[in-house]
């Protein structure tokens, strides 16, 4: 079968591997239909690495993926051959002291599809996953829209970390890129009627437009904390980072209210940020981070099935699999204005 991988800084080559063969009893085997290219990929394929996560060549990424059932482990009871699902990309030992205390996303043995050391990725045409691992979407969602689940799960957990602001609170996004906009998605469909979006590229300030931010500020031609208090009409109470830039974190600390929240999803190249101490005591900032999606498919699903949200307008461009490296190479270079690059099978 095909597969992608990565064979150096900005190499991908497309190869010839073994179709598995093999599944223990609770797993099941997955053809792949559509894969997102994600920002911890590009990063993968940048730099090499994320913080510790070092890749060794050849190695496979992807994690955003869907996919029908091609074949079951003898233990499978919740899936048939032919089902359409979204996969979790995150695997959890369920009985560590942090799966026991309902953090399976920080289970101490975690394995997670794409993650150097962890689990070959998914930019290939089957693979093999629990069950557990599997949700069932026939009825609810088409296959792209399946793939697209897994970052705006991340958009839904990182709202519910914030505590679900109210919808006349003042919220502000840093980065329209799949992830700002998934957190976008979650407050407009949660009746939130004051999300604003700070986004430096035009094109994608537009899309939050389109989306439905309350207001839009580019921090490139625009004072950032005068532009955001002049179109929000005051301070902001949560300020959601998705952008992974050190510049956005001095703009949110500016823009934040005393006792208001500061979400970081983004991921920093470096994997270092600065804070203004002083600022952010002053105010008495609180700093949350957000680790994947720990348990919020569920509702992700239902929110799509509803048609609260529509995941494919983020989608800017299609690629098959034996493309894959012209879409990794256009999403790392911003090129052709493009926000959600996905990979068919």
């Amino acid at each position: 079968m095909l597969a992608v991988k990565l064979t150096g800084i900005e190499q991908m080559e497309l190869v010839d591997i073994e179709k598995p063969a093999h599944l223990a009893p609770d797993e099941v085997l997955i053809r792949i239909k559509y894969i997102g290219v994600c920002g911890s990929d590009v990063h993968y394929y940048n730099e090499g690495k994320i913080g510790s996560q070092v890749v060794e060549y050849p190695f496979m990424v992807g994690h955003e993926c869907s996919g029908k059932i091609a074949a079951l482990g003898s233990n499978v009871r919740n899936l048939e051959i032919g089902d359409l699902v979204v996969v979790d990309p995150s695997v959890h030992c369920g009985h560590c002291e942090q799966c026991m205390s309902g953090r399976p996303h920080t289970c101490m043995n975690n394995k997670f599809l794409g993650c150097p050391g962890q689990l070959e990725g998914c930019l290939t045409e089957y693979i093999v996953m629990p069950a557990a691992s599997c949700f069932q979407v026939n009825d609810k969602m088409d296959a792209e829209e399946a793939a697209l689940l897994e970052p705006f799960t991340i958009g839904v957990y990182a709202v519910k970390l914030a505590g679900n602001p109210a919808p006349d609170t003042k919220v502000a996004i840093f980065g329209a890129g799949p992830i700002g906009l998934s957190i976008l998605m979650k407050l407009k469909a949660d009746q939130h009627l004051q999300t604003g979006m700070v986004e430096p590229l035009g094109y994608r300030l537009e899309k939050a437009g389109e989306i439905g931010a309350s207001w839009m500020v580019d921090p490139v031609s625009e004072d950032v904390k005068t532009a955001v208090e002049e179109a929000a009409g005051g301070l902001m109470d949560v300020v959601f980072d998705a952008s992974g830039e050190q510049e956005a974190i001095d703009h949110a600390l500016e823009i934040l209210k005393p006792g208001g929240k500061l979400v970081l999803v983004g991921i920093p190249p470096s994997a270092q940020y600065v804070f203004n101490m002083d600022l952010m005591r002053r105010k008495e900032i609180t700093v949350i981070n957000v680790r994947r999606q720990n348990g919020c498919t569920e509702e992700a699903i239902k929110l799509v099935a509803s048609r609260k949200v529509n995941l494919k307008q983020m989608v800017t461009h299609y690629f098959q699999l034996r493309k894959a490296a012209v879409a990794f190479d256009m999403v790392a270079g911003y090129r052709d204005d493009v926000i959600k690059a996905m990979i068919f099978v």
